[in-house]
């Protein structure tokens, strides 16, 4: 198919906005393309019939939309979402969303995340399906051949480098993998050696999405993971597992000097690692400082059997939502994004990049 022509005035328009490209003829857009687990699923794993991690049941979505499952791991938003909009960026669809065609795509971007993916293609195993981040470049180098398809080589390069990345994973290759003794890598490496199994592995997915254009791309570490609930429970105190919380914090150190070398190092790219995890920490230790009053325990619980590890019908909602650090045993609730979103933009300095931006707004009610 040919590119249409476009009025001289608007090209020029455009061509004043990094990366910008013309769709319909109208307007310079710019999309997202995600990669991650859980945390940013928006319906992958719904969509994958045998995956035993799926956020398909109520209450999930509760304050989001119609209120209605959608495949997000939380009542509300997901830190993706937040960041996306404050940017004036479209939400993009997940990948298996029936609805997904190139115009879409050129109009959203996608979401490739899914609930139990890890950075090393082991991780999650025991959810049956999900796409790991290998998968997840795979199924992106096909959707990169739709589009070129759809208008070209030029214009494609164009769409890709002029696009924003966001890979956010990590947690499941400790909680879902490392940490289980069931898990090969549990007894094969140390503590030190799979933090640096991990770097290498996303130092080599981060140089393939490079080469597939990626060039502005943000990079999410991981927070106080030894926290959360179901970590908390498996304790014989309650309290939060410290090793687990320095392998998180050896996690950032390590990928943060990653994704500055490649950032130095790979042509015309400007790569970025957010770490929130001094303030999540915080929050978790000092949640009346932030306008929570709970931050243990999960606002969606299945009366007291724990670890439920999911929401189900018959669980028992916590009686505010906006005061709960966490979802469910694994997930943040969308207020808790909402505190992770907000430092992540201040510490990265996101700006829009759209000509209009779009709204993010909190959950409408807690009904």
């Amino acid at each position: 198919m040919s590119v249409p022509r476009f009025d001289k005035s608007v090209s020029m328009f455009c061509a004043m906005i990094a990366f910008g490209f013309l769709i319909n003829g109208h307007e310079c857009k710019v999309v997202q393309f995600i990669f991650g687990d859980s945390l940013s699923d928006v319906g992958n794993n719904n969509n994958l019939a045998k995956s035993l991690a799926q956020a398909s049941l109520p209450w999930y979505g509760i304050d989001f939309g119609n209120g209605l499952p959608n495949g997000r791991f939380s009542n509300g938003r997901t830190v993706a979402d937040i960041i996306g909009d404050r940017m004036g960026l479209a939400r993009p669809p997940a990948f298996l969303d029936p609805s997904l065609d190139e115009d879409v795509i050129l109009q959203n971007g996608v979401n490739f995340a899914s609930g139990g993916g890890g950075i090393l293609n082991e991780t999650g195993s025991l959810f049956i399906q999900r796409f790991g981040m290998y998968k997840q470049i795979e199924l992106f180098r096909g959707t990169q051949e739709l589009v070129r398809a759809k208008i070209g080589d030029a214009e494609a390069d164009k769409f890709f480098q002029g696009a924003r990345y966001v890979v956010a994973l990590g947690s499941n290759d400790f909680i879902n993998n490392y940490l289980m003794p069931v898990y090969s890598d549990s007894w094969t490496y140390s503590d030190d050696s799979f933090n640096q199994y991990l770097f290498r592995t996303l130092e080599h997915q981060l140089t393939v999405l490079h080469g597939l254009g990626a060039r502005k791309l943000m990079v999410f570490g991981l927070g106080p993971m030894g926290c959360i609930p179901l970590q908390r429970v498996l304790s014989s105190s309650g309290e939060c597992q410290e090793r687990t919380n320095n392998l998180a914090l050896k996690f950032n150190e390590g990928a943060s000097k990653t994704v500055a070398n490649l950032s130095n190092h790979l042509p015309n790219a400007t790569f970025k690692f957010g770490d929130a995890y001094d303030v999540v920490n915080d929050l978790i230790k000092n949640p009346n400082k932030y306008g929570f009053n709970n931050s243990d325990s999960p606002c969606c619980a299945f009366g007291r059997i724990r670890p439920a590890l999911t929401c189900v019908p018959a669980s028992t909602l916590c009686k505010d939502r906006s005061k709960y650090v966490f979802w469910d045993e694994y997930h943040p609730s969308d207020s808790a994004n909402q505190l992770i979103a907000n430092e992540l933009i201040k510490k990265l300095g996101f700006e829009p990049v759209n000509q209009t931006s779009s709204s993010s707004p909190s959950p409408s009610g807690n009904n």
